[in-house]
Order: C-alpha cells, then sequence, then structure tokens
C-alpha cells in the first residue's frame, strides 16, 4: 500500500482532489475535488444512498441545512461538551491535538484522557514541541465548532454544523408524519459538516470541512432486542475487537454474527447494522481482511451513547475510523424535547400511551474517508504494463468508457458511437497517442472498459471491448453493445461471456 502522501500526489496529479485556494498558499483541512474526483465522490453518494434508501422500505431521507437556530446546538450538548484536548508550545506557539500527538509518540491509546491526564503523561515522557522542541503549556480543550452570525448586525451568532445528526432529530415529526413511518425506521441524510480540527492531518482522512453520509435508526424501546433483518448476517463474518480485548492487548478475532450474538457482546440491532455497513464496503471491493469492528473504550465514549463501535480500516498510518456506529438510546430526542418544549414523542397503539424511541443505531460514515478507502484499495502499479492501474469497481469509477479510434481516419465513425453512448454512460473519447499509451492513460484514471472501433467495424459491426484489470479483450456487436456494457458495470456477467475472446490478455 503506497503511503498517504504517495495518495496525495497522485490525486493531484490525476485530477481526484486539489489543496483549497494552493495559487495562495492553502489552507489545511480544506480540499477541492477535481473532475475524476467528484465523479467518484458522486458515485460513492449515489450507490450509498441506493443501498440505504432506495432499495429499503424502512428508511426515507431528509437534505438539512448547515446553519440552523443556536439553541439546537446547545440542545444536543455540541457547545458544552464538542471539543478536544491540545498542547500549546510554550516558545513558536505551535498546536497539537494531544491524544493524537500521546498515541503516534507513545504507541498508547488516549483518546478520552483528561487534560490533568494528559499534563502528567507529557512531563513523565518529556515530550516536546513537534516542531521547535520547546515545551509545552498546560492541556487545554477547544471547541470545534465553527462560528457564524445571521443578520447585518452580527448580533446573532450561531454555528456551521458540526454533524448531520441533529436536523434529523428537529425534523424528526414532520418527517415521520409525511412518510407515514412505523417502528422500526430510519431516517437519512448527506450533507457537509465543519470542524474546526486542531491539526489536520492525513490528506482526506482529518479535515475542516468535509461530508458525512448518516442514519439515525429508531426503534421501539420495547423491541431494542428484535432484529427482523439480522438472519441474513447470521454466516457473515466479521473481525471483533471488543472494549476488553482491547484492555488485554489482544488482536481482533474474526466470528461469524451468530456467535457474536450468542456471546451478547452487543445489540442485535447493532451488530445488524455493523454488519450491514462492512458488506457495503465489501460490495464494492474492499479488502476484508483491511476491515474490522472496534468497540469504543469506556475513556472514549461519548456522553450521549450508551455504547458505540467503529468500523475501521487499515490505512498506511494503521487502524483508524472509518464509520462510527453508536447506540444513543433517547438522548437526543429528550434534549430536543426539554430545550424546545416540543412533544416529540411517539403514541403507542398498544399500550395505549406515549413514548419517546430509541436510536439503536447511527451509522455515520465520512464521504471523504470512503473515498480515501476506495483510492488505497483501487491502486496498483503493474509492473508488466508499467502504470498504475485504478482498479474501481465499474459502479463506482468516476468515467465507465473509453472510447478509441484505432486510427484518425476512423474517427469520424466512432465519434458517433461517442455520442450515442454518452446519453447513457459517463464516458469520453481519445484519439491521441498510440492505442497503448490511451490504455495506459484510462487505466490511471480507473476506466474499467475502452472500446475500440478498427477497420473491421463497418464490416461486421462489432467492436473490440478491453478489460482494465486483465487486459483481456472481446468482439461484441454494436446492436447488443449497450445491454452489454450495462451487465458488465453492474457486474451482472463475467467479461469472458461479453463477447467472442480475441485477446486472452496479459
Amino acid at each position: 500500500m503506497i503511503s498517504i502522501q504517495e495518495m496525495a500526489v497522485f490525486c493531484k496529479r490525476k485530477g481526484f482532489v486539489y489543496p483549497n485556494s494552493e495559487i495562495y498558499g492553502g489552507l489545511a483541512g480544506f480540499y477541492d475535488y477535481g473532475p475524476l474526483g467528484v465523479e467518484l465522490k458522486s458515485n460513492i453518494k449515489r450507490e450509498w444512498w441506493k443501498r440505504h434508501v432506495h432499495e429499503r422500505d424502512d428508511i426515507v431521507g431528509i437534505d438539512g441545512c448547515i446553519i440552523t437556530n443556536a439553541k439546537v446546538w446547545e440542545a444536543s450538548g455540541h457547545v458544552s461538551s464538542f471539543q478536544d484536548i491540545f498542547l500549546e508550545c510554550k516558545k513558536c506557539h505551535e498546536r497539537v491535538r494531544a491524544d493524537e500527538y500521546i498515541e503516534e509518540k507513545l504507541k498508547i491509546k488516549a483518546e478520552g484522557i483528561k487534560p490533568e491526564d494528559i499534563d502528567v503523561i507529557v512531563k513523565e515522557n518529556n515530550l516536546r514541541c513537534p516542531k521547535c522542541k520547546g515545551e509545552f503549556g498546560n492541556a487545554k480543550p477547544f471547541n470545534l465548532m465553527f462560528k457564524t452570525f445571521v443578520g447585518p448586525g452580527e448580533d446573532y451568532t450561531t454555528y456551521l454544523r458540526p454533524e448531520t445528526a441533529q436536523l434529523i432529530f428537529v425534523d424528526f415529526k414532520d418527517v415521520v408524519e409525511n412518510a407515514r413511518l412505523k417502528l422500526p425506521f430510519g431516517i437519512a441524510q448527506i450533507g457537509r459538516v465543519f470542524r474546526n480540527e486542531i491539526s489536520p492531518r492525513n490528506f482526506l482522512f482529518r479535515c475542516r470541512e468535509f461530508e458525512q453520509m448518516e442514519i439515525e435508526y429508531f426503534v421501539d424501546p420495547h423491541e431494542k432486542d428484535n432484529c427482523p433483518y439480522l438472519k441474513e448476517f447470521e454466516n457473515y463474518k466479521l473481525k471483533v475487537l471488543t472494549d476488553d480485548m482491547q484492555k488485554k492487548n489482544l488482536e481482533e478475532k474474526e466470528m461469524l454474527v451468530k456467535e457474536i450474538i450468542k456471546k451478547e457482546l452487543l445489540n442485535p440491532w447493532h451488530i445488524y447494522w455493523l454488519a450491514f455497513e462492512h458488506k457495503f464496503f465489501v460490495d464494492l471491493g474492499v479488502n476484508p481482511e483491511k476491515l474490522r469492528i472496534r468497540q469504543h473504550t469506556k475513556e472514549e465514549l461519548a456522553h450521549y451513547s450508551k455504547d458505540c463501535w467503529d468500523l475501521e480500516y487499515r490505512f498506511p498510518f494503521g487502524w483508524k475510523e472509518l464509520q462510527g456506529i453508536a447506540d444513543r438510546e433517547d438522548f437526543d430526542l429528550r434534549q430536543h424535547i426539554k430545550y424546545s418544549k416540543k412533544d416529540l414523542s411517539l403514541y403507542d397503539e398498544k399500550r395505549k400511551k406515549k413514548f419517546v424511541p430509541h436510536v439503536i443505531a447511527e451509522p455515520s460514515l465520512g464521504v471523504d474517508r470512503a473515498f480515501l478507502v476506495f483510492m488505497f484499495e483501487a491502486y496498483n502499479y503493474d509492473k508488466k504494463r508499467e502504470n498504475i492501474v485504478l482498479k474501481l469497481h465499474p459502479k463506482l469509477a468516476p468515467i465507465k468508457l473509453g472510447i478509441f479510434p484505432l486510427v484518425n481516419k476512423l474517427e469520424e465513425e466512432a465519434c458517433k458511437l461517442y455520442k450515442k453512448l454518452r446519453t447513457r454512460f459517463v464516458c469520453y473519447f481519445d484519439k491521441s497517442g498510440s492505442i497503448g499509451r490511451r490504455y495506459a492513460r484510462a487505466d490511471e484514471s480507473g476506466v474499467p472498459y475502452c472500446i475500440t472501433i478498427d477497420f473491421d467495424t463497418a464490416k461486421d459491426k462489432s467492436v473490440t471491448i478491453r478489460d482494465r484489470d486483465t487486459t483481456k479483450q472481446v468482439r461484441v456487436k454494436l446492436e447488443e453493445l449497450e445491454n452489454v456494457l450495462e451487465k458488465l458495470i453492474n457486474k451482472e456477467m463475467e467479461f469472458e461471456k461479453a463477447g467472442k475472446i480475441v485477446y486472452e490478455g496479459e
């Protein structure tokens, strides 16, 4: 696996991701997506929405505002509790996030450690400023929310949202009534969030502006142990790392979901969503060996969570959170009932009384981190071809097809096919350079299939399709081409069965 720095260089060179406002020196923690990056990112969000909303009867979506009434963040606890601890150098005033710096230097878990305990660790281990080797001052808390103002007089202060979840809670009652939802059900949202990170690092992994794909899944508190969907995952395998295993310095253990349930390691709904999210990544090409689920220790557990597990990925810089899935119980709805004085409860027809539903699981995924994972999984340097091959799943590939005339004499015919195919697929036309050079450029951009129009096309009404991953080529009739391509992109057909094989590959 290449390093995070090498990935950042590759992403810029190929037009996936650029440092924000680079001509002015840039701004740490902010990135812009280029022509290929914006397509890949859009495909990730489309596949997530399709899997989580369109293909389910129990989840609907919303799109909430970035700026909202400040009381939302008072009720949620973000104003008082959404903070990290930082260390500041007395000499050069360099600031670092304390827990990450301690973990990096001492190779110990430090998330959730209090400021006074951090001071002891820094002193005992003589930790110094990474920039000038100066002495640190006392550890201090820092609220991560960006402040902003509403109105011409700047007399109303509020915040850019640090998460998408709260908009789901404040719109809860309207969504339930409009969508006629019955428990259990979920509300999904994709949108931008903003966190004033102390020290953003590792490219897209920790940014100050990013996107989340999030669900709040509500259940009747009396039915928390009844998950009707769990059966389909009983024999699904997950690498598991519990709080207790971490305390004993044990490594993750592969277990079947039914084993996890039998040992009562976590709630049935909770394990269902962990397996569901795990499978989402595996189905789109992520190696399951690089995924695990890890339980938050009691020290790092958020104030609103009864339990929380992370779906983690083995990045070049270690196992890190890809997606958090928390059991929030009724904390958020209760808080908004308290602060807004509005009734957000539901009525139980059986028990003839009102109740507040519980959030049994909150699958919260950063789009940008998912983007990184798919890029790391896809990146391959092929020694035979002597070029990079970006083996993205066809559904995620920014560009699905490359349309090439074998020689310039065939440009007009190839252009006609290109104009026809682009009404149905994202594709591009390339006539520049040798066919080998064009294949190499397509490989580096992640294009799964290249179509070549040659001198035989006019005679046999066929074209050649080349597979990116194997370099195999098949001959396909023009009248069958669109349907064949659709099946290949959706992985509904093996490439060898797409047409007559004319090249067996390297």
